[in-house]
């Protein structure tokens, strides 16, 4: 692979905020949503502007600060190029996880386990689509959440049908079959267009 097609992935905290800002745009949900849908307290249109979601972002990645002892996620570059981002911290970063049912139905976890782990979103860079960005990016989290101490990390992807249309929106997730490549398995089927995906890491 030529080195301008070449992808890395890095903890976000060793991105400039400035690649942050251009994966995310200006223009689409992501932009408005900052990641802070799951993180909000209340309705997230409602309860926060975006300068606190944009300012919450900031301060979860640490974008900037090698050294900083947490990040909330992961920035791909295509060449040079800021390309993606995978968001993957504890599940118990996430309030709105607790009381979704997505996560728990027919389960009986602790909601307080920090060891668990959680990939929530994908954002794709306009121009970057299409590429295969989520699949590298579904794989990187696995080592990134084992090498902090994760002993599980899950996933709630979307099922995709062929000839059926979804929404970029939507589809922030992840597929079913990004996990599936990555080695997660599928421990339930919480709705009909939702699962929860996971990998256990031997103690």
């Amino acid at each position: 692979m030529d080195d301008d097609r070449a992808v890395r992935i890095v903890p976000a905290n060793e991105a400039p905020w400035t690649d942050l800002l251009t994966i995310f745009g200006k223009a689409d949900y992501a932009a408005r949503c900052h990641c802070q849908r799951l993180k909000v307290t209340g309705w997230i249109w409602r309860d926060s502007s975006q300068e606190q979601r944009t300012a919450m972002l900031r301060a979860q990645t640490a974008c900037g600060d090698p050294e900083a002892r947490t990040t909330s996620g992961l920035v791909a570059y295509v060449g040079d190029e800021p390309a993606a981002w995978a968001a993957v911290e504890p599940r118990t970063a996430y309030p709105k996880l607790r009381t979704s049912r997505i996560p728990w139905s027919g389960r009986t976890e602790d909601k307080d386990d920090d060891t668990v782990w959680a990939v929530t979103c994908f954002v794709v860079r306009v121009g970057y689509r299409g590429r295969g960005l989520t699949y590298e990016l579904a794989r990187a989290t696995i080592a990134f959440a084992r090498e902090r101490g994760a002993r599980a990390l899950e996933a709630y992807p979307m099922i995709t049908e062929p000839g059926k249309e979804i929404t970029w929106g939507e589809l922030n997730v992840g597929a079913r079959q990004v996990f599936a490549d990555a080695g997660f398995r599928q421990i339930s089927h919480p709705t009909p267009r939702r699962v929860v995906m996971r990998v256990d890491f031997p103690r």
